[in-house]
This record gives C-alpha cells, structure tokens and sequence, in this order.
C-alpha cells in the first residue's frame, strides 16, 4: 500500500519563495525525493540484492547548491533538451534567437531553463503533478507554452515522468528529465553494465553539434546492443569519444512501433546487483558518462568525481529545429505534446 505523499520545506529562494520536497514511497520501501524547483529529483533510494536500501542519484542535501553550478542533476530540462547549434533556428520563414550558454550553442532551454524555475506543484492522489508557464519570448521562444510533469511511483519500482504541453504559437518543444544515477550508490561508474537497444547513434562535431546523418554502431565503441561496461572502450582513440569527453552521445533507439514504450536501455552494477530499466517512447536517449564532473562538486556526504554518474535521458534528437532529417519537435496550436518514460529498478542475483 503506498504512503502518502509526503510534503516539507527544502528551503528559500533569493526572492523569498518557498521551495518544498515531496517525498514518493511504495510498499517496497523504495523512496523517490523531488522538489518543485526545477521537478529536481533529489534522492532515489532503492534496495541491492541483499536488500539494502542506497541512494542512486546525485544531487544536493540543501536548496542553494541547485542554485550554483549545477549540471542539471535531478532536473526537469525545457523548452528544448540538448543543444540547438548557434543558437537559432527558423520556423515558418521566420529566424529566432536563443541564448548561448555552452559554447557557441543553445543548452537545454537555455539560463534559467525549465531546470531553474519554480513550477507550481499539487499532489493528486499518488501523482506528483508540476506546471509551468513558458511565456512567448522566454529565453526567445516563440508561443506561451502550458507544460504539465507528473510524476508518480507505483509498486514495482517504477519511477514514471509524463510530460504534456499546448501552446498558443508554433514552438520546438523536447522535454526530458537529467538525472544522474550511480547504482553503486557511490564511486566509479565505468563497472556498471550498459546496454541500448540502438542500431545508431548521431555523430557529433567537436562543438557537439549533430552533422545529420544516423551512424551505424557496429565496430564502434558505441556499439552497446550487448551488455558491456561503460568504461570498456571509453578510453579508446576515436574520434567521437574526443569529441564528447567519452560518450555524451543521442541514440536513436530501435523502434518496433512508432510511440510504443519500450526498453530502451539497461544498466547492470555488478557489484550491488541493482538494475536500472529505461522504458520510453521517445525516439532518442542522451548518454552522457559524466565526463565533466571533476571533484568540485558535493553533496548528500559524497563528492562528485569524474564518472561517478552517468544519465540516461530520453528525448528527440539534438538540434532538429535545424535538421529536416530528424524527427519533427515542432508542437503547433491545436496539437498535444505527450510523452512518457518511466525508469524501472530491480535487482539481479
């Protein structure tokens, strides 16, 4: 039987709201931490084989780390998860420009993104449910956008995030949640087992820009159709993982049915037997092998070494609004943008 959720001050903002924690628990014991400052998943605390609880997630114990320099740890990611090269694009004849925050490149909604504002929050029942209001023009999107995130827990250890927005303009819209996970609970992640259900991956150029065309993964380090450590061939001279710092790379996921769920990844820790399940209908994952956390970081009595966590982020591809090949992120008036994914924790022996 679930718990309640639970909610509790996490702290202030500069401009004296307040920011709460609302805490998800199922019958199993399994415990999902999230604040309606940026939907940050804080905590996720789930059991090893022998049944000890750790906690999976990087993140911070207070409010004002989130606040610093944070690299989307736990976060809600909007208008536009990954990069938009230069920071525009053209739609419907018309040229609109975005901030640069990495690079010479538009970063995940750009400085504040969806990741730094405070969504108003309500519980329904066993859903978490946040919304925002994108006015036209923030961070120079076009259309007031009208985006809702629930989240909810149920008893399989099922942590599932549906997303849904309208507009009132013509807008690129790809939402997806960045949180980073460590099975082991703490240290190196290069031992844990991955593998993506893709035949492809998009190429990137030094600026971490798409070049438009799917590469195939066979003979490739980013070949993970079978199970094999992150670490395995991360160190390997080519050319991708130069440009990425290792993997930071979309996946274009096999996809039996057009919008079916699917398990688009899994991800082994030997050592504790934990198991992470990414189920989505998005036609991308973002693997990202934490390559830029360097030891500045801490939190929750751990510090954030290179690779201690590695996200799996379901979404459409990067940069698409300047990509005619890629799949359509362009949400009109009139239309429903609705996704789910769901992360899935176990355990094998």
């Amino acid at each position: 039987m679930h718990a309640p959720i639970q909610q509790a001050p996490f702290g202030t903002l500069p401009n004296g709201e307040e920011v709460s924690v609302f805490t998800l628990t199922n019958a199993a014991g399994m415990t999902v931490k999230i604040i309606d400052l940026g939907g940050i998943i804080t905590e996720i605390h789930v059991p090893d084989r022998n049944g000890v609880f750790a906690d999976v997630a990087l993140g911070f114990d207070t409010l004002e780390p989130y606040l610093g320099d944070s690299p989307y740890f736990g976060a809600l990611i909007g208008r536009y998860g990954n990069r938009i090269a230069g920071g525009r694009f053209t739609l419907d004849g018309q040229e609109y420009t975005l901030p640069v925050n990495n690079g010479k490149n538009h970063l995940h909604g750009g400085v504040p993104g969806f990741d730094r504002v405070k969504w108003q929050a309500r519980i329904e029942g066993q859903e978490l449910v946040l919304t925002y209001r994108s006015l036209d023009g923030e961070q120079g999107y076009p259309g007031t956008l009208d985006a809702t995130v629930r989240y909810s827990l149920d008893e399989d250890n099922e942590l599932a995030v549906h997303f849904h927005a309208v507009t009132d303009r013509a807008t690129p819209v790809n939402l997806t949640q960045h949180s980073y996970f460590n099975l082991a609970g703490g240290g190196s992640i290069l031992e844990h087992r991955i593998a993506i259900d893709a035949d492809a991956f998009i190429a990137i150029d030094a600026d971490l820009i798409p070049f438009g065309a799917l590469a195939p993964v066979d003979g490739t380090p980013f070949d993970f159709r079978a199970a094999r450590p992150i670490g395995e061939r991360i160190a390997e001279d080519d050319e991708q993982l130069r440009h990425g710092g290792g993997y930071d790379h979309c996946f274009a996921l096999n996809k039996p049915l057009e919008s079916a769920m699917r398990v688009a990844a899994r991800v082994v820790d030997p050592q504790s037997g934990r198991v992470l399940e990414l189920i989505t209908q998005e036609p991308g994952v973002q693997f990202y092998s934490g390559n830029f956390l360097d030891g500045s970081l801490s939190g929750k009595g751990q510090t954030y070494g290179h690779r201690s966590g590695f996200a799996l982020e379901p979404q459409h591809f990067p940069d698409s609004p300047n990509q005619p090949a890629f799949p359509n992120t362009i949400l009109r008036p009139g239309e429903v943008y609705e996704t789910e994914s769901r992360f899935r924790f176990s355990v094998e022996q």
